[in-house]
Parts: C-alpha cells; sequence; structure tokens
C-alpha cells in the first residue's frame, strides 16, 4: 500500500540528528525511530491490539475510497481495515486490504500488516502484493515481510509527530527503502470528502529511485486524505468517502 497540495504553505525543516546504530524496540517511547538499513527487535510484549493512532486509525471494518489520477488516466483505491490479523514474529498484525481498480478491472490487490505500539506509532511490517494484468498476476514486486530475507519493519505513522522528524517506513534491500519525514502538524487540506485542519504532512522518498518525492496528508480520526507526487511523476491520490470501523 505504499503509494499513498492545494493552497499548502510549506515550512520545511531538515534536522540532523545523531542516532545509534540500533533500534531495540518499544520499551522506552524516548527510543529513536529507526533509519535506514538499521537492525530493529521488535517485542510482542511492546505492542497494543487495536491502532487508535489520530492520524492514522485503523479499527476494524474502517474504509477509504479513494481517486489517484495523472494526466494518463485515473484508478480507484478501495482500502478496508479486515477483522483478522497476522502472526509476525509474535505480533498480531492488523491486516488491511488495499484494491486499486482500472475501468472496473483490478490492477492491483494487496494485504498489508500494520501494528500499533504502546506509544503509539504504527509499524509496517510487511506486505503481500501482486499486479495484474487481463486478469493474470504479472507481478509480486515490493512484496515483503519482516524478519523474512533481512525484511526489517519501519514505521508509517510517529505516535509523536514533530516537525523535522525522520524515520524509516519499511526495509526490503533493493526492493522497499522507504524513509517519511514530518515537515508540517498544520496544513489543510481540499479533497472530495471534505476540507480539513491540523493536517499532518509528511514528505516521503526513497533512495531506491532519488527522483521520485511525494507528499502525504493525513487528518486526525481519518488516516489519509491527499497523497501528491511532486517529483517522478504528477499523480494525486485523494479521498472520496471514508466510513470509521467499529
Amino acid at each position: 500500500m505504499r503509494r499513498w497540495l492545494t493552497g499548502i504553505g510549506l515550512a520545511v525543516v531538515v534536522a540532523a540528528v545523531a542516532l545509534p546504530a540500533t533500534f531495540a524496540g518499544a520499551r522506552s517511547c524516548n527510543d529513536p525511530l529507526p533509519q535506514g538499513s538499521e537492525a530493529v527487535t521488535l517485542d510482542p510484549a511492546d505492542f497494543v491490539p487495536r491502532i487508535d493512532n489520530h492520524y492514522w486509525p485503523m479499527a476494524p471494518g474502517t474504509r477509504w475510497v479513494s481517486r489517484e489520477f495523472d494526466f494518463e488516466g485515473s484508478q480507484r483505491v478501495t482500502v478496508i481495515v479486515l477483522e483478522r490479523t497476522r502472526d509476525i514474529e509474535g505480533i498480531e498484525a492488523t491486516v488491511v486490504h488495499d484494491v486499486v481498480s482500472e475501468r472496473g478491472e483490478v490492477v492491483e490487490n494487496t494485504f498489508d500488516w500494520y501494528a500499533q505500539d504502546v506509544c503509539g506509532n504504527v509499524w509496517y511490517l510487511g506486505e503481500n502484493s501482486k499486479e495484474y494484468e487481463n486478469g493474470e498476476v504479472v507481478s509480486t514486486a515490493g512484496s515483503w515481510e519482516h524478519g523474512v530475507d533481512g525484511a526489517m519493519a519501519g514505521v508509517i505513522v510517529p505516535g509523536n509527530p514533530q516537525v523535522g522528524l525522520t524515520y524509516r517506513q519499511e526495509y526490503y534491500a533493493g526492493e522497499a527503502e522507504d524513509t517519511g519525514q514530518i515537515i508540517s502538524l498544520d496544513e489543510q487540506a481540499q479533497v472530495p470528502f471534505g476540507h480539513f485542519r491540523d493536517v499532518l504532512l509528511t514528505r516521503d522518498y526513497t533512495p531506491l529511485d532519488p527522483k521520485v518525492l511525494e507528499y502525504k496528508l493525513y487528518a486526525e480520526g481519518v488516516g489519509p486524505v491527499l497523497a501528491l507526487g511532486v517529483s517522478g511523476g504528477s499523480d494525486r491520490e485523494e479521498l472520496l468517502r471514508f466510513r470509521a470501523g467499529a
């Protein structure tokens, strides 16, 4: 699911912080978030059953429907938080189903795995992704799972976001190496679903393709509402409909 400004004023703050070479789990909320290819050891005891981060709550049954488009066409993205979980090294990860369709035909079908620690950090633990052409699977590139073949989890939304904070979102060498940076906590976003204030804005990029840069906006109580490709593409993904889960 790793895809995701009308009138947005950007106050870009870049903070260079010296960090240790490893991250030893969420036993202290003062521990730094993982960076780059740093090793990470996650203790299941540090995780909670429910994802209720203000900027991306994932109660079972929650549903987002978005439209992604560029100069070449548009696609519909439907994301649903499922009732089931997946055991990943003892952590009961929430399963999120992400389906991308174009003119009614599925072009990508992905199951993402997330879990929240006691500090409110939402960890991204992997994905099983399939791309389709004419109803046939043509690629599973980008699929990975924490602890398998050197892949390591990252943080998708921090529990205590601060301007300038950077963090690894995922790491699978040569396949998935996304990084996020908090740019602002007080933006606005206008999408078909509505207008939002006090929006979290992140700058997402990857060393695998330095020309690609994306801005993502998260609204409190809703989650991702807008994503914009600002380099390496001109795509825009905006929220059409949202339904909170139980």
